[in-house]
């Protein structure tokens, strides 16, 4: 089997994600809207669509009254990540995975980026980090509002696929760094499902998640799909 198209997720895969900044910023707005999370309340809706996410911590703390306000609460979620992924001395790639990227597309693969974040989001990050240029290092990007059904879903995946010149499912690779991620790839049917250590997913939890390796980071393959023969010839 060759490997046609990579999806890769953005924080904590190919943007490095330290900061913990959709997690932050999520206890930040609900909290300015009166919600304290308990601690570890994060970790069941990293990577998903981040409207999604809200609205289940606000159900699963029995807060049901705040429902009403989630679109304020996401817009405040929304400024505060924005002024994080705004600030160029704050923003930074994984190392190697702009060089990941370009060994890839070098090779016949196409290049994708799938983000939990909505498109405004998502289209700051890619300006800041500078991979929207007019010379781009990546074939096509999609964010969770573009699609009817953020992940674990495939739709985006699926979207993807479809936009790029109809990949079947077998030839795509799906790369992230937590459980909702490799879910994702594994409803979308993809040939190859890979877990990054680079971000909020340490091995012993993305290893109870299905999947077909965990590497270090993205800067590691290139040579894992040439060391699987997965690599176009």
């Amino acid at each position: 089997m060759t490997i046609r198209l990579v999806v890769f997720d953005v924080a904590g895969t190919t943007v490095h994600d330290g900061d913990r900044v959709a997690a932050r910023a999520m206890h930040e707005a609900l909290d300015r809207a009166g919600l304290t999370l308990r601690d570890g309340a994060m970790e069941g809706v990293a990577g998903m669509a981040k409207p999604e996410a809200l609205r289940l911590l606000v159900e699963g703390h029995g807060r049901d009254e705040l429902l009403p306000q989630l679109t304020a609460v996401h817009d405040d979620f929304v400024s505060r990540v924005l002024r994080h992924y705004r600030d160029a001395n704050r923003v930074r790639a994984v190392d190697g995975a702009a060089t990941t990227f370009a060994e890839l597309r070098a090779s016949g693969v196409q290049v994708a980026l799938g983000s939990g974040y909505s498109r405004p989001v998502l289209d700051c990050i890619l300006t800041t980090l500078g991979w929207s240029a007019d010379e781009p290092i990546i074939d096509a990007t999609i964010a969770s509002d573009e699609v009817a059904r953020g992940r674990p879903y495939p739709d985006m995946i699926d979207a993807l696929r479809t936009r790029l010149g109809g990949v079947p499912y077998s030839q795509v690779a799906k790369v992230g760094d937590t459980p909702i991620d490799l879910q994702e790839g594994t409803m979308a049917r993809c040939g190859l499902v890979v877990g990054v250590l680079s971000g909020s997913g340490d091995r012993a939890t993305l290893a109870q998640h299905p999947h077909d390796h965990l590497i270090d980071s993205v800067a590691q393959l290139p040579e894992l799909l040439d060391r699987l023969g997965q690599m176009p010839a």
